[in-house]
């Protein structure tokens, strides 16, 4: 008979995403194999200690943590200095997927197609006429560091750009301020390490009384409408989800991802990759991998394979 493996699970956290987290945390418990798995959970903001002297007894953690001091980076190369392994990407992947800035600039000089865009420094301020005359009107204003869309505004009018950036550097002191694509939202999951599987694309449609999928639309069932395949055509699709693949590789990304996207007529642009999406009943990568097959908790193991995939065992 096969021994459990002892997982930790990973939840909370000190960032504007904690409550999502915890409820995601929640329902990774529930999904999680109780015949296959020793379960136990902490929250960083209270646990690290714990997590420390548990280490040695320990065969995989999941890490599901959203935001800062979660998806950054930081728990990953704590994760690595006590020899645990773990779902999704690795220091790395996850500091500059995290970064708005550098997975930009990553995209760049990759070829992939994004939007146009400006950064603005809340030690340099902002002019928002040259910034104007650069992209002209709409914009979108987002914090260089943060996830769920927490600090996003929807520029329509000149006179609402300075204070679209000041609310920006209330999360972060730099923002980016890029072209806004008017289209079809898209999003491309990825699963897999060396190997990788394109899933289903999800089209999202939010709410009417939402200019976009905002943080609440994202998390309050009922909301948007999420639809799984997209209702693009086959070679849309396909270049989707190629540009997805790439972007995965592109962020030094391991395990999982999942990319959005905009498609405007037939030209698609990256908006940005998640390195730990939503593990929520609302959330999109899990639906994307029940479509392709995966119910949650065959998803959960998939994960935890991965984590494993390459790792020499304990003696």
């Amino acid at each position: 008979m096969t021994s459990k493996l002892t997982i930790a699970l990973l939840s909370g956290g000190a960032s504007s995403e904690r409550e999502v987290s915890l409820d995601s945390g929640d329902q990774v418990y529930e999904a999680l194999n109780k015949a296959k798995y020793d379960i136990r959970r902490y929250d960083p903001t209270t646990d690290l200690v714990r997590l420390v002297n548990d280490a040695p007894g320990i065969d995989a953690a999941l890490i599901i943590l959203h935001g800062a001091f979660g998806e950054d980076g930081t728990v990953q190369g704590l994760l690595d200095l006590l020899g645990i392994p773990y779902q999704g990407s690795g220091v790395l992947g996850s500091a500059v997927a995290m970064n708005k800035l550098a997975a930009k600039q990553l995209y760049e000089q990759a070829g992939l197609p994004i939007p146009a865009y400006v950064v603005s420094r809340r030690s340099e301020g902002i002019d928002p006429e040259a910034v104007l005359n650069r992209l002209g009107l709409p914009l979108v204003v987002k914090p260089v560091v943060g996830g769920s869309s927490v600090g996003i505004t929807i520029v329509r009018h000149a006179e609402m750009l300075r204070k679209a950036v000041e609310a920006g550097w209330e999360h972060d002191p730099a923002v980016l301020i890029e072209t806004f694509i008017p289209g079809i939202e898209i999003t491309g999951g990825v699963i897999g390490n060396e190997a990788l599987e394109a899933l289903p694309l999800i089209e999202i449609i939010p709410d009417k009384s939402r200019e976009f999928f905002d943080y609440t639309a994202k998390y309050t069932p009922g909301v948007s409408e999420e639809i799984c395949p997209a209702r693009i055509d086959p070679e849309l699709t396909a270049e989707a989800q190629r540009l997805a693949l790439q972007a995965h590789r592109t962020l030094f990304c391991r395990g999982y991802s999942r990319t959005d996207m905009m498609l405007r007529g037939r030209d698609i642009f990256i908006l940005e990759t998640n390195t730990i999406p939503g593990m929520t009943a609302t959330s999109l990568l899990p639906r994307a991998a029940r479509t392709a097959g995966y119910s949650f908790g065959r998803l959960l193991d998939r994960l935890i394979e991965l984590s494993l995939e390459g790792r020499p065992g304990r003696g």
